[in-house]
């Protein structure tokens, strides 16, 4: 028996030594995991949302590894401003100002809009939301707590001196020789990288969301939002901090910062001193029209794509074909690849689901299902694998390589192909990989797959009847009939496809 375990520790690329490390939790046995996540005051467009797919398959690899997984997600709902350089008016503000909304309405619109988003994609609930305005007296108290030694207060607010740490600025690789950051400079600060961590309401102007500070009547930086809410529920240090590459070079810099001025601690050469012993970062998803931003009017969101007739899972299985740290390029064609692909597994599946039933009906053991989601790599790793075992040590060595999320997927595919072994360990570990992916694969069906595009115009079952049709005229050899009526649907949107191997009998245009 193959010990993958002993094989295949876990090693995650740490953005802050530019290195490939063996994880080593600071609990024995637990993973702590935050994850930066979304302003709401929009809509997340599908770049923003390959960030939880990367997080959400990170903390299920850690749950095959076997560590018990505490993994915290952020709702931020204050204090984001519209450049992320610590500049322009707060996000929040604004979109309540142009959409004459409460802005505690406007949170709670996008908040329940992102999580409709996770659950479309298959993200497992985190251990805890932290919503950043539920936080904001142990913000004070942060901030109160490092304001003598390493800020000071301007008649715009508080701010934090970044000469006051150590190394300010190594995870982003940003500063120039003369050691300030990219940071547009304002009047009156020290250094052109620091950064606000309390803004005071301007005089004769009042907010939505505003409190009583020792600075003044005002809401808390970003930056300072997720330091506290982070060490308030994993505490510090915790084992990984995650986000899209974009906060890499400004936000958790500060973020950084923040926590080595907390916790008195020193330099980075020891990365715990950051807060976070691993700091981790998807590459962008790019997309050349330039409808990712959400300044472009009608962008890409999770929603656009189902209205085009493509189901959400499939932009998962696209973003997993990719490996997390690498530029993924979004195209209709690439998508359509992947939901072909994601087809095909599924009907994979559903026959070994069909076999299992088979034989576990016909069999005395227990009826317990194997179609579950807490499968570990501990469970598997007992049992005799026979030709399967290949595509387990394949599956475990690509997830434990920094999440090879495209290698392991061509285990599972190796595992649908293996012919002539026992039908319920086949499925059991199909199952297990499938725990890692989180396809939904166990319970996904070819007619979930099948979604009608918005502008579709003819309903299912008139689409059905047709075929029906069509078949009769085909078998009765009256071959114009049959070219009329499947000349009928194309005009109407429907493409019949004939001599399908996938055996999809139709699809929308």
């Amino acid at each position: 028996m193959t010990d993958v375990a002993a094989q295949n520790p876990l090693r995650l690329f740490n953005s802050l030594t530019r290195s490939l490390e063996v994880f080593e939790p600071v609990h024995a046995g637990e993973a702590r995991v935050y994850s930066c996540g979304p302003t709401v005051y929009n809509y997340p467009h599908i770049g923003n949302m390959r960030a939880y797919v990367f997080a959400d398959v990170l903390g299920r690899t850690l749950s095959w590894k076997g560590y018990a997984l505490t993994h915290v997600i952020n709702i931020t709902d204050v204090g984001h401003l519209t450049d992320d350089a610590d500049a322009g008016e707060d996000k929040m503000e604004k979109m309540a100002a142009e959409r004459a909304q409460s802005i505690w309405d406007i949170a709670d619109h996008y908040k329940q809009a992102y999580w409709a988003d996770v659950r479309a994609l298959n993200i497992r609930q985190p251990a805890q939301w932290t919503v950043a305005t539920d936080y904001v007296e142990q913000m004070i108290e942060f901030a109160k707590g490092i304001a003598e030694k390493h800020c000071y207060e301007l008649e715009s607010g508080l701010y934090f001196d970044v000469s006051t740490v150590a190394d300010y600025g190594r995870l982003a690789r940003a500063q120039t020789e003369d050691g300030e950051g990219r940071i547009e400079a304002v009047e009156g600060k020290r250094n052109a990288a620091d950064f606000a961590i309390w803004r005071k309401t301007p005089p004769g102007e009042s907010r939505q969301m505003e409190w009583d500070s020792p600075w003044g009547r005002g809401a808390p930086g970003w930056h300072l939002e997720c330091s506290v809410m982070s060490g308030e529920v994993l505490g510090f240090p915790f084992d990984i901090h995650t986000g899209g590459i974009d906060h890499r070079e400004i936000h958790h810099p500060n973020e950084i910062a923040q926590n080595q001025a907390h916790c008195c601690t020193n330099g980075l050469d020891d990365p715990r001193n950051s807060g976070a012993r691993i700091w981790m970062h998807n590459n962008f998803l790019v997309e050349r029209s330039g409808k990712m931003s959400k300044s472009s009017g009608e962008f890409l969101r999770l929603q656009l794509l189902i209205d085009r007739g493509y189901h959400p899972v499939a932009y998962r299985l696209m973003c997993l074909q990719a490996h997390y740290r690498s530029e993924l390029e979004f195209s209709w064609e690439g998508l359509g690849a992947a939901l072909t692909r994601l087809k095909r597994m599924v009907m994979g599946v559903e026959t070994l689901k069909a076999r299992h039933a088979e034989l576990v009906s016909a069999s005395s053991a227990p009826k317990a299902s194997v179609f579950e989601e807490a499968w570990t790599l501990k469970q598997v790793q007992g049992d005799e694998w026979g030709k399967l075992q290949p595509a387990l040590d394949k599956f475990d060595a690509a997830i434990a390589d920094d999440l090879n999320t495209a290698v392991a997927l061509t285990a599972f595919d190796d595992v649908l192909a293996v012919k002539k072994v026992d039908a319920i360990k086949k499925a059991e570990l199909a199952a297990a990989m499938d725990a890692v992916l989180g396809l939904n694969l166990l319970n996904l069906t070819r007619a979930d797959l099948r979604i009608r595009p918005k502008s579709a115009r003819l309903t299912e079952a008139e689409i059905e009847a047709a075929l029906a049709r069509r078949k009769e005229a085909r078998a009765a050899k009256d071959f114009a009939a049959s070219d009329a009526i499947r000349d009928e649907l194309a005009g109407q949107g429907v493409e019949v496809m004939d001599g399908d191997p996938l055996g999809w009998e139709w699809k929308l245009s």
